[in-house]
């Protein structure tokens, strides 16, 4: 007589926030599949829905709250994670008939969560997963979260209060899971923490065995094993201690990605005082000069909060002048927004609205600028291009150069490229730029 296969119990998710949402909503999902559950594309196809929430800013905790009633609204069967679950008082009193709600990477409590919602089916005819998980991010390149939480006390941030203070991972565990994600097809490893350049700074006296040499827990040395693993290795959310010179010499090699994303947040010493940010803008500028002396093709990409309260049009004007200086390849700004646990909220001089939109706009048509000058000085040059994208029919394909991250900065079009896979690098020559991407046709 024939086996009759359970028909196992269907998962949805909706992951909001940043990549390290991401990769806790992979992890969720991971450990679900090995337990039996199948994942649905849909709210009708579920048997219960993961809402994996942001909550650093009130406008994303605004967007968290509607995909929560949008996926009561569709499914009925909702379970909150995330950031938001540190206020599980304020979902139930909008949405008491959630399931469970859990803080973020409480990956045991949601598993058990969904356990109780929709038990699962084991079956060893059906529950195979890949070696290295699942991934919610295109096969050629995914996220690597080196550690947790954060150290800092940032005004602005209420991210120790939701992660935690900082927590590495092993840096034996980090290897093992790049070689996995390698294996599975990754050519784009991105490493990712609140504090990329504080990892290991918790459990520095705990050097660990790999492959027969000790590796300490530093991100110089996870960097450069890391690099003899993928073929790229791009670091995010580093901050621009002394010590990330020590990475630089590893870009020039070719070993990582000559690119940083650097968090500046502001220049202008007074309004970074009044942020409680750790850095020295001055200091930073020459630093920035010694980077580029030794890998010259370094790109930096940044962040900067405009109209943080206190801050003047001479502090505003300091800010633009320290770009002209710089001349940061990616620069993205924000409004500030007061978030509600946040000590800025309790500083004085708030700045108004319509003078933070004209700021931001200032702000905005100046780092175009930049860009599209920087980017201008590339045509005619070659670069390695990663392939996010390739349309057969038109013949073209979009993907990024070292200087790109995706989602987050800028794009390589090419033309007679139908015939490339994607996940593939190749080398590409710059033909024309404008002021956010470049285009151009494989060598």
């Amino acid at each position: 007589m024939a086996t009759q296969l359970p028909s196992p119990p269907r998962v949805g998710m909706v992951s909001l926030g940043c990549p390290k949402n991401l990769v806790d909503s992979e992890r969720i999902l991971t450990q679900l599949r090995a337990d039996g559950y199948q994942m649905s594309a849909d709210y009708a196809g579920a048997d219960v829905v993961l809402v994996n929430t942001c909550g650093f800013l009130d406008s994303a905790k605004e967007e968290s709250l509607e995909a929560i009633g949008e996926a009561i609204a569709e499914n009925g069967r909702v379970i909150v994670t995330g950031c938001m679950g540190k206020e599980a008082e304020a979902i139930r009193a909008r949405f008491p008939q959630v399931l469970a709600i859990t803080g973020a990477h409480e990956y045991q409590q949601v598993v058990e969560a969904v356990h109780e919602a929709a038990p699962p089916g084991l079956s060893p005819y059906l529950d195979l997963i890949p070696d290295a998980g699942l991934k919610l991010t295109p096969r050629h390149y995914s996220y690597l979260k080196i550690s947790e939480g954060c150290n800092h006390r940032c005004s602005f941030c209420i991210i120790p209060s939701l992660r935690g203070d900082l927590v590495s991972r092993r840096p034996d565990a980090i290897l093992r899971e790049a070689e996995k994600l390698v294996a599975a097809g990754t050519q784009e490893l991105l490493v990712i923490s609140q504090d990329t350049s504080a990892y290991g700074v918790d459990i520095r006296r705990e050097p660990r065995m790999w492959k027969g040499q000790e590796i300490v827990p530093d991100m110089t040395d996870l960097a450069r094993e890391l690099g003899r693993i993928a073929p790229w290795v791009r670091l995010h959310y580093v901050y621009p201690y002394p010590h990330v010179d020590r990475v630089i010499p590893l870009m020039a090699e070719g070993l990582v990605l000559p690119y940083l994303d650097i968090p500046f947040q502001h220049a202008a010493p007074a309004v970074l005082k009044r942020m409680r940010r750790p850095a020295n803008e001055a200091k930073v500028l020459e630093r920035i000069r010694g980077w580029r002396a030794v890998a010259p093709d370094i790109a930096i990409r940044s962040t900067f909060v405009v109209g943080f309260p206190g801050e003047t049009e001479s502090d505003f004007q300091y800010l633009l002048d320290w770009l002209d200086e710089a001349q940061l390849d990616r620069v993205g700004a924000f409004r500030f927004e007061p978030v509600a646990g946040a000590a800025a909220n309790a500083l004085p001089d708030h700045v108004p609205e319509d003078v933070k939109e004209e700021r931001y706009a200032r702000v905005m048509e100046k780092t175009a600028a930049i860009s599209a000058a920087k980017l201008q000085a590339k045509v005619g040059r070659r670069f390695d291009v990663i392939l996010d994208a390739v349309d057969a029919d038109s013949g073209g394909a979009t993907g990024r150069s070292y200087a790109d991250a995706p989602e987050i900065d800028g794009e390589v079009h090419l033309r007679d490229a139908g015939h490339l896979s994607v996940g593939s690098i190749v080398p590409v020559v710059i033909e024309e730029a404008d002021e956010h991407d470049l285009f151009g046709v494989p060598a």
